[in-house]
């Protein structure tokens, strides 16, 4: 599972070919091991929201690779403020989007995400799986051109300043803030109310940015 978390974060080309992994035939012989351990293993990492499968076609990272040099460009020149901007114009309409076309199993891989989060003991954790929340919102719309504007933005967010800046801000009380926020979203998606979700949304990222700025504030 180690090789395989860090072959995806990596974009290694042994493992990976346009984004979707080697079928679990491949990967057990590259690897040594039985396709029960792989099996295992996707199984993980896919629950840990860096994998996601489609049926039929196999299983594919959910972020741009880390080696694309437009990636890392578009980090550099990108601020904080910039990132809840366009979350605040896209996400919201996800949550919306999902309320309508998100499955019994997707509803249910949300609510397992906040849990994990709400049982997060440190701000990387909690990142984890707060990543895997919204992830998970993104995919259940089940809209390409939505889905690779969501996969930039947050490939951008993982770059490794983004996540030092915001576990900085995701103490335990904010956690448990957020981790609320969360419900609401899921609550609203599940009631199948589509306006309750988006508004549930916008509040969850506006409170986000707010704290982070404010800690842009403290640090200056």
């Amino acid at each position: 599972m180690d090789q395989l978390r860090s072959a995806i974060e990596s974009s290694d080309e042994r493992f990976i070919t346009d984004e979707k992994l080697l079928p679990e035939r491949e990967l057990s012989e590259l690897m040594g091991v039985g396709r029960r351990a792989i099996r295992d293993a996707l199984n993980e990492l896919e629950g840990e929201g860096l994998l996601f499968r489609k049926q039929g076609l196999g299983t594919f990272v959910r972020e741009v690779g880390p080696k694309s040099t437009s990636l890392k460009s578009l980090t550099n020149r990108t601020s904080p403020h910039d990132i809840i901007e366009v979350r605040l114009e896209i996400e919201p309409v996800l949550a919306r989007l999902a309320a309508t076309r998100a499955t019994p199993n997707d509803i249910d891989q949300m609510k397992l995400f906040v849990r994990r989060a709400a049982q997060a003991t440190s701000p990387r954790e909690y990142e984890q799986w707060d990543s895997a929340f919204h992830t998970k919102i993104a995919e259940s719309v089940r809209n390409t051109m939505f889905w690779g504007v969501f996969r930039l933005i947050n490939s951008v967010r993982k770059e490794q300043h983004w996540v030092s800046s915001r576990t900085r801000v995701f103490t335990r009380g904010v956690s448990e803030e957020m981790v609320r926020q969360h419900d609401a979203i899921v609550a609203a998606i599940a009631a199948r109310d589509s306006q309750a979700a988006e508004e549930a949304m916008r509040a969850h990222i506006a409170t986000a940015g707010a704290r982070i700025s404010q800690s842009i504030v403290d640090a200056t």
